[in-house]
């Protein structure tokens, strides 16, 4: 059996298994990463021969990590990766090419109306009713998204979001808020089986799951990369954000929003951005921290989408889906019972 796990930002590890006996017989790691000293492969692919084949990530890493000594140097890989590429070997984990993922983009949403669709999309994948999914998000009306667990009032200026007509509301996943109007924001949601991020912890599946839009980024001229522990960014400035939420079966939402265009001044007037987090992000202007995608690419939004949803083709095998009739209608009842009311909204006030 083989298995093979491209680290994001590194490179590829193969391994091919045998098991005899609830024990793997034989292992071969390769790939075109750097290993010194050379005969440190051996000692790995010792590491691993007699390990139980139910054995974690964890116990495969710790096995691997054990049988090197202080002057092996690994490049571009790491005993989690080859712990990873055992587990899909075994089929205990997939990888990208293991799924056919549909690719939804349908019309503009409202906010609660989006929130819903989320939960519901990561629910049904999770119940085994809809396979691994990308949606692309469109916005109907401005919004201003908090985190899970931020605070309402810390987080959004009331009298800013009413003079301008912006709806607050509160998603499932953690992480920060996001000012978004229609036709300035690119929004995608990935929603995918827990199998796929197998073994990673939750700050490095962030840039394994972003991975593919940093391609489809510089595939339009964007020179971006993946800062923990969820901001995709440019030597211009951050460009994205993104939050995952996971559940007790093993799906996984991932959604990012990343700035198209954006209106600082309005953004400054709705949302309370303090100056710790100004300095967390290495300036002091809330204008500096966030530069938007159009002023590097010169390209209108649809055609940066139309780019994305490419890139992710050309890298995964896909086909067309759509939102069920079931499926919203089940989100249209929690975006008016849930992600629409006041006590969902200011759960922390």
């Amino acid at each position: 059996m083989r298995g093979e796990y491209k680290v994001p930002g590194g490179k590829l590890v193969a391994v091919d298994v045998e098991v005899e006996a609830g024990r793997l017989a034989r292992v071969a790691v390769s790939g075109d990463f750097f290993l010194e000293p050379d005969d440190a492969l051996e000692d790995i692919d010792g590491a691993l021969t007699g390990m139980p084949e139910t054995a974690t990530v964890a116990q495969l890493a710790s096995a691997v990590q054990g049988a090197l000594g202080e002057d092996v140097t690994m490049i571009g890989f790491s005993p989690e990766a080859v712990a990873i590429a055992v587990r899909r070997a075994l089929g205990h984990a997939t990888g990208w090419g293991d799924h056919t993922f549909e690719v939804v983009h349908e019309g503009p949403e409202e906010p609660a109306m989006h929130l819903a669709l989320d939960q519901v999309l990561t629910e049904e994948l999770d119940a085994g009713r809809r396979g691994p999914t990308l949606r692309i998000w469109e916005w109907a009306s401005p919004a201003v998204i908090i985190g899970s667990f931020q605070s309402l009032r810390n987080e959004v200026d009331p009298e800013g979001a009413e003079r301008h007509g912006v709806t607050v509301v509160r998603r499932i996943s953690g992480g920060g808020a996001m000012f978004v109007e229609p036709g300035n924001t690119i929004t995608y949601s990935l929603y995918v089986p827990g199998s796929l991020v197998e073994g990673l912890s939750f700050e490095r599946s962030y840039a394994f799951l972003d991975d593919w839009v940093l391609g489809a980024l510089a595939e339009v001229g964007v020179e971006a990369t993946y800062k923990p522990l969820n901001d995709i960014a440019s030597p211009a400035g951050k460009i994205a954000g993104a939050a995952q939420k996971r559940l007790r079966g093993g799906a996984v939402l991932h959604h990012v929003t990343m700035a198209y265009d954006i209106d600082a001044g309005k953004m400054l007037e709705v949302l309370r951005i303090g100056r710790e987090k100004l300095s967390d992000k290495g300036t002091t202007s809330a204008n500096k921290r966030v530069d938007p995608v159009r002023s590097q690419t010169g390209m209108a939004r649809e055609d940066v989408i139309d780019a994305f949803k490419e890139h992710f083709r050309s890298r995964y095998r896909t086909v067309e889906g759509k939102v069920t009739p079931e499926e919203r209608e089940r989100a249209q009842e929690l975006a008016r019972t849930k992600f629409s009311t006041p006590e969902w909204t200011a759960r922390v006030p």
